[in-house]
């Protein structure tokens, strides 16, 4: 039986970024050096298939330190933490590992920096999300104000408009951050913003593929986890410049063969936190019911590299 034809267009950058793989690497290492179990305090990337894959290895995932004996190393996810999650590990004579993403904690360092010349934070960012928590609990409680829309900069109530800074999630949509910045600088003149911006290169790089991919396709496929910031951001992004389907898959099961009916293009791309491997199965899964060319899109070459932490790279 002969397929129809179907071009698929595949962005690049995509996938994994090197925030990510050195989260995974710091797992995988700890596991290899000190044996399993090793603690996890927040699922280590936003990614069943990566946190699973870990379980088998010998990771157990938590919520919370206070899930964690004494006497097993724990890694904090590449999310960032509270400054009490340190503490207490430190208090308790826990072996513990950071994992929190160098980009992330370049924002953590910088709203210290700002508290310390006395300045109140605004931070742009989605409530509850871990990196957001983890933001905000670098500082004393009512020392980081959240905004997430440019409504909410309307209502923000702040101690001195004078003296304030801002910092972003580094996972956002970088056209909705760039509004809430400009609304931020119009209520508030005075106020400081990073030297450059705080959203990420791979998430900004990932948006920029999706938005030069989105023209060419009928329907848009996003590889990766509902609960994964920079993977729902991606949808956005893909319909917003013009890919009337873009929908969130985290594996080939979940794709809705009868919405794509018979459609010639389509664009796959997938999140930070989306392993290659299912990139891979999901144009497999395409490859059985069209015939497939593969056109990648490339806006960016990424070669950025993260050393994991050195208590690691040092040999028991």
């Amino acid at each position: 039986m002969s397929h129809s034809p179907l071009t698929l267009y595949l962005a690049a950058p995509r996938g994994f970024c090197a925030g990510v793989d050195r989260a995974v690497k710091i797992v995988e290492m700890a596991i290899e050096k000190w044996g399993a179990p090793v603690y996890v305090r927040h699922e280590i990337v936003h990614n069943k298939h990566v946190v699973d894959d870990l379980r088998g290895k010998g990771a157990v995932f938590v919520e919370e330190l206070d899930e964690c004996p004494d006497d097993r190393p724990v890694i904090f996810s590449a999310h960032g933490v509270p400054k009490s999650v340190p503490a207490e590990a430190a208090r308790r004579e826990m072996l513990y590992v950071d994992a929190t993403c160098p980009l992330v904690s370049k924002v953590h360092i910088e709203a210290a920096r700002h508290h310390e010349n006395g300045l109140q934070m605004i931070m742009i960012g989605h409530e509850g999300h871990p990196e957001t928590v983890g933001t905000m609990g670098q500082l004393p409680p009512g020392e980081v104000l959240l905004v997430e829309t440019v409504e909410d900069v309307a209502t923000v109530e702040v101690r001195d408009p004078e003296r304030l800074a801002f910092v972003t999630q580094t996972t956002l949509s970088v056209d909705d951050t760039a509004d809430i910045v400009d609304a931020l600088k119009a209520r508030f003149p005075a106020i400081v913003g990073p030297h450059k911006e705080d959203i990420c290169y791979a998430t900004t790089n990932r948006q920029e593929a999706v938005k030069a991919m989105a023209p060419k396709c009928e329907a848009m496929l996003v590889v990766g986890a509902p609960n994964s910031s920079n993977s729902r951001r991606l949808v956005e992004v893909g319909q917003r410049a013009g890919c009337a389907y873009a929908q969130l898959v985290q594996r080939p099961e979940d794709i809705d063969w009868r919405a794509l009916g018979d459609l010639r293009s389509v664009g796959i791309t997938a999140g930070a936190s989306a392993p290659e491997v299912l990139i891979e199965a999901v144009i497999d899964a395409f490859r059985a019911r069209f015939d497939v060319t593969v056109e990648v899109v490339e806006t960016a070459v990424e070669n950025v590299e993260f050393k994991v932490p050195r208590v690691l790279r040092v040999t028991a």
